[in-house]
């Protein structure tokens, strides 16, 4: 469906005869989102997916959690679309084509996590990430943007050029591309004294994709990037590259190769690789946070931290861990967005009635949301409750996500690395509640209108109220999410 949509567009756009504006172009991405994604959850009921399927000559692989997921990207895409046009004075794209980068970005996410070679793997990653260095320096008048959009671009590049090295030297000691044929065949040869070369490559391909995801130490690039680039579009890149890493290298942590144990000259490297990243992103996210004035800054230090949480359940690899790896991955990406959607309704009530409309709606400063809760009761009272949840208040969905992972952490025998989780999980509460209160407990510097309904669109206002609910209300349905999440967690382990 995604490919169809992108055919689609491309005549569109390249009819002279069509007038079709830039926001119907997003409407429609977001309607072939929201289908693809009706198409990829009803491939679920295909009996002989449970053992998975192989696709065009083995480059591709099909699977119970690559669907799944696949379905759960397309919802997000096309809810980031959402308040891509938030109003009239909107900073929006101007061009059409910018619908076509998101949709070459969601295909190259979708292919990501059902790659099972490594042409493909290289493929789908980098037609992700060059649809997202195009999304960085999307405001081409902004001086920020494309600087930010540059430097993504350049160490975006360098942690590829990681990845084609890995791939490389792994083709050069075995022949082969197929990942899971590589792993059969490393299984045999893990006492030989050249199976260094194949682990090494396999440690380079981790580190790149480490990379991408801002882990730590790889992360100074995240802050400015974040910082510089426009809201909507700090809200793909806070997300949707995530998902589709983070799976991947679910997929290879999970494998027959590193599930042996008679290969733990391979598998012990990258669980420490793992593991160390996820302490430094754990320490780093939470303590440098502590310094920022930049929400967005502060934002990015707190997605380090989260993603310290998801290397930690991904380093553990158990049927607990791998549970507690989705559930918090799907609460990530419900809690950022939230976040982000919020930060961009604020944005344009507090900026849209400015007499220069060319200038920036973002909301750069948390000073820049004093006395919000007076104005704008209900969107401050939303921003809390994203923020706790980020912090992992009880009863709030975020809760129960570090719940689980803490709980496989200390039933694995990781003790360490949990009280270090709780620890940075208390320190970065307080920077969390610095913004709130901020909003809640500092004066306004002015009387702003309370009149904001010609500003913040019905659709937007909605998906931040259901989202907001889901994350309070979790708690008294819990049912079909942790038992899907098990469910998959299972599929990976079945023998």
């Amino acid at each position: 469906m995604t490919i169809i949509t992108i055919i689609t567009l491309i005549v569109a756009i390249a009819l002279p005869q069509t007038k079709i504006s830039p926001i119907q172009f997003a409407r429609l991405s977001a309607v072939s989102f929201l289908v693809a994604a009706f198409l990829s959850f009803n491939v679920l009921y295909i009996e002989s997916l449970g053992s998975g399927l192989g696709m065009f000559s083995g480059l591709y692989f099909a699977s119970t959690i690559t669907q799944s997921i696949e379905t759960f990207i397309y919802i997000i895409a096309s809810f980031i679309l959402i308040p891509w046009f938030i109003g009239k004075n909107s900073k929006g794209p101007v061009l059409s084509e910018y619908s076509l980068i998101l949709l070459f970005s969601v295909l190259g996410a979708t292919l990501l996590i059902s790659s099972a070679d490594l042409m493909s793997m290289y493929l789908s990653i980098e037609l992700q990430s060059f649809a997202v260095y195009i999304l960085a320096a999307i405001h081409r008048d902004s001086e920020s943007s494309t600087a930010a959009g540059l430097k993504y671009f350049l160490l975006g590049g360098l942690s590829s050029c990681f990845i084609l090295l890995g791939a490389a030297l792994i083709y050069s000691f075995t022949g082969l591309t197929n990942l899971e044929s590589i792993f059969n065949l490393l299984v045999t040869t893990t006492s030989s004294t050249y199976s260094i070369i194949p682990v090494l490559g396999l440690l380079f391909i981790v580190l790149g994709f480490l990379f991408k995801i801002a882990a730590a130490p790889l992360h100074n690039w995240a802050p400015d990037v974040y910082d510089e680039v426009p809201s909507i579009v700090t809200t793909w890149l806070t997300i949707m590259p995530k998902i589709s890493i983070v799976i991947f290298l679910l997929e290879i942590v999970t494998s027959s190769l590193l599930g042996n144990a008679e290969t733990a000259v391979i598998s012990l490297p990258l669980k420490n690789i793992l593991l160390f990243a996820s302490l430094l992103s754990l320490i780093i996210g939470s303590v440098v946070g502590l310094a920022q004035y930049k929400i967005k800054r502060l934002l990015a230090y707190s997605t380090i931290s989260h993603v310290g949480f998801l290397l930690l359940a991904l380093g553990i690899n158990t049927e607990q861990s791998v549970e507690s790896l989705i559930f918090y991955l799907l609460q990530y990406s419900m809690t950022n967005l939230n976040t982000f959607l919020i930060l961009l309704a604020f944005g344009h009530i507090l900026k849209s009635q400015t007499q220069n409309i060319k200038a920036s709606l973002d909301i750069r400063y948390i000073s820049e949301l004093k006395g919000q809760f007076t104005n704008n009761p209900l969107l401050s009272l939303s921003m809390a409750l994203c923020l706790f949840s980020m912090a992992g208040v009880p009863p709030l969905l975020g809760f129960f996500a570090k719940q689980q992972v803490l709980y496989a952490a200390t039933y694995s025998g990781y003790y360490f690395m949990s009280i270090v989780a709780i620890l940075v999980s208390v320190i970065s509460a307080s920077y969390y509640l610095q913004i709130i209160k901020v909003m809640h407990f500092s004066p306004s510097k002015d009387n702003v209108s309370n009149n904001t309904s010609f500003v913040i669109s019905s659709s937007h206002s909605m998906l931040i109220s259901v989202i907001t609910l889901s994350l309070v209300l979790f708690m008294l349905n819990p049912n079909i999410i942790l038992n899907s999440t098990h469910l998959l967690a299972l599929t990976l382990f079945q023998t």
